[in-house]
C-alpha cells in the first residue's frame, strides 16, 4: 500500500451537488476499506454534506465551483477538505442565535472531535480557503489510488 492515497472531485456550486459531493467520497472511502455501515462512514458522509453545503451556501455565488480532497495518509489519518474560492472563513455562530441554519460548523467540530479528530481552515492561493477535517484511519486499507478531477 502506498504512503497516500488521494481523490478529489471539482463540482459546480448547487444544491445538487452536495448530493454528489456525499456519494463521491463515500464512493472512495468504500474502495479503501471503509465499510459503508461504519460509524465512522455515517460521520463523514454527514460532515461532507455539511461542509459542501456551506461551499455552496455561503459563498454568495461568488465561488462557481467547490473541489472535494481526500487523502489518506499512512494509514494513520484520513484529511477530507472542501475548497471553494470565497474569501470568508466559516464562522460559529453563538448558541443564543435562533435561526433555522448556521449549526453546520457546530455539527461538524462535535462530529470531528467525537472520532477523535480535529478541523482547520487553510487559505488558498486564490484568496479563497480550505476546510479541513482530519480523522483518525482504524481501517487497514488496500485499494490503490483514484484520482478524478470533474464529475
Amino acid at each position: 500500500m502506498a504512503d497516500h492515497q488521494e481523490a478529489s472531485v471539482t463540482l459546480p456550486s448547487d444544491s445538487a451537488s452536495v448530493s454528489t459531493a456525499r456519494r463521491y467520497v463515500a464512493e472512495v472511502l468504500s474502495e479503501w476499506g471503509l465499510p459503508d455501515d461504519a460509524d465512522t462512514a455515517d460521520s463523514v458522509r454527514l460532515i461532507v454534506s455539511e461542509l459542501a453545503t456551506n461551499a455552496v451556501q455561503h459563498t454568495f455565488g461568488q465561488s462557481p465551483t467547490f473541489t472535494v480532497d481526500v487523502r489518506l495518509e499512512r494509514e494513520e489519518w484520513l484529511r477530507i477538505g472542501v475548497t471553494d474560492s470565497h474569501p470568508r472563513w466559516p464562522k460559529r455562530l453563538p448558541a443564543a442565535v435562533q435561526q433555522d441554519n448556521g449549526r453546520g460548523m457546530v455539527i461538524i467540530r462535535w462530529l470531528t472531535a467525537e472520532a477523535g479528530g480535529r478541523l482547520s481552515v487553510t487559505p488558498t492561493e486564490d484568496g479563497g480557503k480550505t476546510v479541513w477535517i482530519a480523522l483518525p484511519w482504524t481501517v487497514g486499507a488496500g485499494a490503490p489510488a483514484r484520482t478524478t478531477t470533474g464529475c
